[in-house]
């Protein structure tokens, strides 16, 4: 057959790489502190860790925490550190800092550990279209960590990526 369509896309060694696919899988919680605070800016210790003793930490239970406060009050990093050590034997991750920094680090830690040999002298594409909060910074991650090994690097979608990288 002349005119038969041929999937070229489908026959190359082409491999897409879809970060949605390693989105770590748990509950996000933001926990603003300032619920804690005399007026959402005053922190009386006794106060703050009777609050820390009579909560429910069970409720993270096989979560990642985002610790913060959302005034301006003046938080000592100790009250942090005990609001983790109370979240610790429940929650996956515990970080300071708003959700965004939360998946930043968690993408962190998953492009640290992808077994990348996979990827060996093979073209690459990044999948860019996501339904989950993928930071923008595990994309540079990524490459950098890709570009040592594959044969070439794009974004996009198998019928339009945007060529990123090419060993020479």
């Amino acid at each position: 057959m002349e005119n038969e369509i041929i999937n070229r896309v489908a026959q190359s060694k082409l491999v897409t790489l879809d970060l949605e696919d390693y989105y770590p899988k748990g509950k996000r919680v933001y926990f603003d502190i300032s619920e804690w605070l005399l007026e959402g800016i005053i922190l009386k210790e006794h106060d703050f860790r009777a609050s820390a003793s009579n909560h429910d930490w069970s409720q993270y239970d096989n979560s990642y925490v985002a610790l913060h406060c959302s005034t301006d009050a003046i938080i000592p990093s100790w009250a942090f550190m005990l609001i983790a050590s109370h979240l610790a034997p429940f929650a996956n991750e515990i970080i300071t800092g708003d959700l965004q920094t939360l998946e930043t680090v968690l993408f962190t830690r998953v492009i640290s550990e992808l077994d990348i040999y996979p990827f060996k002298d093979i073209p690459v594409i990044i999948k860019g279209c996501s339904n989950k909060p993928i930071p923008p910074s595990a994309y540079t991650m990524l490459i950098q960590k890709l570009q040592p090994v594959a044969k070439s690097i794009m974004f996009g979608e198998a019928c339009s990526s945007v060529p990123l990288f090419k060993r020479k």
